[in-house]
């Protein structure tokens, strides 16, 4: 049996909080070793990375998720009851439920949208004050996605909306008033879908065919009980949020477009380099930094033991960045994707696996369309400035994003 390495001290959760994206990383580098036990928020934790390790952590006869999430991610990011702490026939009915939202057909509406809203936006950026693109994206996205989805959004709130929910995306991974405006962000927006669910149900509020709301909102399970209000509106904030979410990944994108020039001009209509160039940033860049399970029952693997019920962190950022599966992985270079199929286990910025049967995010073909559409927009139909500002990348801060949001200026639309 291997010796699994272990962190000295009777808890590293402050020095995760302090590494952030880099903690798992780290400590795999100092051992020599892509796993490692240590304990976070005091509870006994093993942290993997790389390929080998996403294929274990995503066989669902040796973990489950139930219980597996902090409870501070839950009452923020996830909301409790959704989909992404289920198990078996269970999890398999709620995202078949998911699932059947994300056709090719509504993939390409929320698409359409996008686009018509960002060319609608382009007069109002023009010639004004310097524009932040990411908060110029959160509104766009919540309204985008709330359309799309059949949710009513008056103007005038959307941005109380896009607030709430950018609170419960920045609220996990910190302490102190910025944490609790994730949980009362949380309370409000559930509220809020919880209330348009049941008018949904009771015929006052009609919701488009196959739109997120009726199908959700109507969906039954195996019993054929309709889901509990609150969870519903879990789930319908399911898609809504890492919907938003995009927002920083496309702010991403730009930030590369801008320090890798030339790809402005490869991207402009192929879309061969610009899936390269979006798959790219979905690795280089971060995202999410590490996903939570929990043994099913104890196991070996490789010479280490799982012991039952042990929570395990499979770290994302991580995975993306291991020099085994990505040659020079610190540098930007999106021609890695030239003629490669994406493997499950391979890229897994929003979770590994099978998006239908397994715990890989069912938006993520949203994401990838959207971020494709962006980047068409950013070069092809409008010019733009980046005036010196602060555009690092803290990995230390969880979710990452550049300190000043992307400011541009002399906004022109393309001719």
């Amino acid at each position: 049996m291997a010796t699994t390495p272990a962190d000295r001290g009777p808890d590293s959760t402050l020095a995760f909080l302090r590494a952030g994206y880099r903690f798992i990383g780290e400590r795999c580098d100092r051992y020599g070793s892509d796993i490692f036990r240590t304990r976070i928020l005091l509870a006994p934790t093993i942290c993997l990375r790389g390929r080998p390790a996403a294929t274990l952590f995503y066989d669902t006869e040796r973990f489950r998720r139930r219980e597996a999430m902090p409870l501070r991610v839950q009452r923020t990011l996830t909301g409790r009851g959704g989909v992404q702490g289920l198990d078996g026939p269970e999890h398999r009915d709620r995202k078949a439920m998911l699932m059947s939202i994300m056709t090719p057909a509504a993939i390409g509406q929320l698409g359409q949208l996008f686009d018509d809203e960002w060319q609608a936006r382009i007069p109002a950026w023009e010639g004004a004050a310097p524009v932040t693109l990411y908060d110029e994206l959160g509104r766009l996205l919540t309204r985008v996605v709330c359309s799309w989805a059949g949710v009513p959004l008056a103007a005038s709130q959307v941005d109380r909306r896009t607030v709430e929910l950018h609170a419960m995306i920045e609220a996990p991974a910190i302490v102190g008033p910025r944490h609790w405006r994730g949980l009362l962000a949380r309370r409000r927006a559930e509220r809020w879908i919880a209330d348009i669910i049941e008018r949904t149900r009771i015929g006052t509020l009609p919701a488009p065919a196959g739109s997120a709301l009726k199908v959700i909102a109507e969906h039954r399970d195996a019993q054929g009980r309709l889901l509990p209000r609150r969870i519903a509106a879990v789930e319908l904030l399911n898609v809504l949020r890492p919907t938003v979410a995009v927002d920083r990944f496309i702010v991403f994108a730009a930030l590369a477009l801008h320090d890798h020039p030339a790809w402005r001009q490869r991207v402009r209509g192929d879309d061969e380099a610009t899936e390269q160039f979006v798959q790219e940033v979905r690795r280089y860049y971060p995202f999410f930094p590490a996903a939570a399970a929990q043994v099913r029952r104890s196991f070996d693997w490789q010479g280490h033991h799982f012991p039952r019920g042990r929570r395990v962190l499979l770290d994302l950022y991580g995975t993306n960045h291991h020099p085994a599966l990505w040659p020079e992985p610190e540098l930007f270079r999106p021609e890695r994707f030239a003629g490669r199929p994406v493997d499950p286990f391979h890229l897994i910025p929003q979770g590994g696996g099978d998006h239908w049967t397994g715990h890989r995010c069912a938006g993520e073909w949203i994401t990838i369309d959207l971020m494709k559409r962006a980047v068409t927009n950013l070069t092809s139909a409008m010019r733009y400035e980046v005036p010196p500002q602060d555009l690092a990348v803290d990995l230390r801060r969880m979710p990452a994003l550049p300190p000043s949001g992307l400011t541009l200026t002399n906004i022109r639309r393309t001719d």
